[in-house]
Formats: C-alpha cells, structure tokens, sequence
C-alpha cells in the first residue's frame, strides 16, 4: 500500500474517536473517505466516516455496550450513527452491490475492503487508514492521484455513472476542488451520459450543484461544463459565464462569504431566477434570497438599500450589478461601517397629531418613511418637522375633499 501514514490531525486525537474505534475492536474499523483525503491534503475536515467489518445489530450492540449512542440513521444500508463525547461518526458496515438502477443500490454486507473499494465512485475517496497507527489503505492509486491532482473514476467510468447517475455532476464538484485537469475517461463518459441526470431527484441536483459553484475552480469547471452540455438536460437556462465569472471574483477580491445561492442566481437569465429555485426544490427562504438578489438595482444610494433589503439583500445586488469595481467597492464599504438607525416615527405619533387611525397613517408613515431616507436617514426633530408638513398636508386634502 506504499507505506503511507496519515498526517497528525486534531481529530485523530478527540477522545469520541477512541471510544467508538475501542468499541469495535482492533482491526474491525478503520476511517474512510473524505477524512482520509483531506488530511492527507493538509485541509480541515468535518465528517469522519468509519467503515467496519461488523454487521449493522453488531454495530449497535458493541456501542451501546461501551455506553455509546447510536442512531440507526441508515440500517438498511449498514450506517448507524455514534455520537461519543459530544462528536458524530458515521459508521458503516463494508458493502458490495447487488443491484443498482442510477438512482439506489441493493447491497449486501461483506469482510472484504477491497470489495467495499470497488464500489465507491473516484480513487481519491476510496482511502482508508487505520485510526490507531495511520497506515493509509490505498486500493485503486488514490494517493497517486491526489499528487496529481487527478479525479478518476474506479474502474469503467460508464459503469460507475450507470451506478449512481449523481456521479457525473459529482464528478465535476470534485474536479473543481481538487482537480488540475479532467480524467478525459471520465469527462467523456460523463459528457456521454449527460442525459442520464434527468433521472434524478432534483433535491440531489440542487445539492451537489451549490456545492460544485463554490469550490475554488469553479470558474473554470463550469465552463468546462457549459462546453460539453453537461447542464442541458436539467438546467438548460445556466450559461451567463461572464456574469458568473465577475461574481465570483467579486467575492473572492472583496472577501465577501462565497455564496451558492448568489452564483447560481448569477448563472440564469433574471426571468428565470423563480422557476429555477422552484424546480431544484430550493426552501422558501433560498428562494426569496434568489429572487431578492435577481431584482435591478433600484439605487445608488448604499446606505437606502442596505435599510430597504438587509444587509444579504443588499450585498447580494451590489455583487451582482453592473457597477464598475470601485463603486461595488464604496458601496460596499459604505454598508459595513454603517448602523442602521431606527425610524423614529410610529403610527400613535401621528394619530396624536391629529389623524384617524386607520389607512391615511399607515400612507402617511410610509412617506414620512421615504422623505427620511431621501434626506439621508435625519434626526428626529427633522423627522417630527416631516411629519408634520405631511400631516398638515393630509388635513388639508380631506377639507378640500
């Protein structure tokens, strides 16, 4: 296996790590997947995943024996969940397919690694290292392809796609966080069987697509994407790149939180913004963040669209307008050193200033509201001085009337 020993990291040492590798028993478990690739990438990694020889009621039974909770999250595939010492691991027991139909597996249990290798989708996430010594378990030349910084699939790339259609969309995700250059194996199975997404939930569409639009070479995956028509069975509607592009390095020059949501908004003609979010089955709140973000820039005027949107709203059109860099960079700048100050005018106020509660307060309050923030957010004497024209205004009108 080339002797290679994973690299110290802080989770190796977490004592929930230990409790639940002891309740297993030596050699009966060992990390799995994403944790084992990223340490070995020096990258911070938040799941650990433990593979294991035992079946899924063993599993259970040895953990509730060590006084370790486990959820039987996915049983029915062989993953139970231990939550130990206040940390969650994924335990699952080694598998092979049955039967596969690009959507769901049929599995059956086995002792076998390597068999439990062969049946994941890239080399690089089929890693496993002993969670005592380190020793790194490498079937398929996942290490040599991590140096290369080559995603390849195990084995024929068309059966892995026939396997789990998600593995073409996957394939590209981890192209742009990992990758150099496509595996052209893959790229052209993937390109092939393009298609094949259409067979799929779009809840998983939307998950692995958010996910691939902030990875670091997104920029260049999509592209490389948009090329080969990879998207033209689900999402016909992506294609602005130049957009795209100029979003994502406004993030990345103003150091902004890199957002999926605003990418994707980024990505699609604003006619379309809605029923995108509606057919990835987006939440409502994504949706509205979507839609908010898609809408022409009404103003200038930062410090009114920071008060009218929020903070999101406002920085999600100020990345995505057609500015020049420096007014994005003012504006923005402009938002974040600002408080935004409470209107100081209610409804009783002006009902003591002599309005009938009812529909002329709440117009009334929503034009004292606006004069406010045209006159640049004044002090509350001003504000009462506003309040006061308007109100007398307003009098005036009903006498006339």
């Amino acid at each position: 296996m080339g002797g290679v020993i994973l690299p110290a990291a802080a989770w190796r040492d977490h004592p929930g790590l230990k409790r639940v590798v002891d309740a297993l028993g030596p050699g009966n478990a060992r990390i799995v997947g994403g944790a084992v690739r990223d340490t070995l990438l020096g990258i911070d990694t938040a799941d650990i995943d433990l593979a294991t020889t035992h079946a899924p009621d063993a599993v259970v039974d040895l953990l509730e024996a060590a006084r370790i909770k486990a959820v039987p999250t996915g049983i029915k595939h062989g993953t139970i969940t231990a939550v130990a010492s206040d940390a969650v691991y994924e335990v699952t027991t080694l598998r092979r397919d049955l039967e596969t139909d690009g959507r769901h597996a049929t599995v059956a249990f086995t002792d076998d690694w390597r068999e439990d290798a062969a049946r994941r989708d890239f080399t690089i996430n089929a890693l496993y290292a002993d969670p005592v010594s380190g020793d790194v378990f490498d079937y398929f030349d996942g290490i040599a392809d991590l140096e290369a910084r080559r995603v390849r699939f195990i084995g024929d790339p068309l059966t892995r796609i026939a396997e789990d259609h998600l593995r073409i969309l996957r394939f590209f995700r981890f192209l742009a966080r990992f990758g150099d250059e496509p595996d052209p194996d893959g790229l052209k199975a993937c390109t092939d069987r393009a298609n094949d997404l259409m067979a799929l939930s779009r809840e998983r569409i939307a998950n692995e697509l958010l996910r691939l639009l902030v990875a670091p070479r997104a920029p260049e995956v999509v592209a490389l994407m948009l090329e080969r028509g990879i998207f033209a069975p689900v999402l016909p509607e992506i294609g602005n790149l130049d957009r795209f592009v100029r979003t994502v390095r406004r993030e990345e020059r103003t150091q902004r939180l890199y957002n999926a949501l605003l990418r994707l908004v980024s990505l699609v003609p604003t006619n379309t913004v809605e029923s995108v979010g509606a057919r990835l089955k987006l939440s409502n709140a994504d949706r509205k963040r979507m839609l908010t973000a898609a809408e022409p820039l009404k103003t200038a005027n930062a410090k009114e669209l920071r008060y009218r949107l929020g903070a999101v709203g406002a920085h999600d059109q100020i990345l995505l307008a057609d500015l020049t860099e420096g007014a994005v960079d003012r504006m923005l700048a402009e938002i974040d050193a600002w408080t935004v100050p409470t209107f100081p005018m209610s409804g009783g106020q002006l009902v003591a200033k002599g309005l009938t509660a009812g529909p002329d307060v709440a117009r009334t309050l929503h034009k004292i509201e606006d004069r406010w923030i045209a006159e640049g957010f004044p002090d509350a004497d001003r504000v009462a001085a506003i309040a006061d024209d308007e109100v007398a205004q307003l009098l005036a009108d009903i006498r006339k009337s």
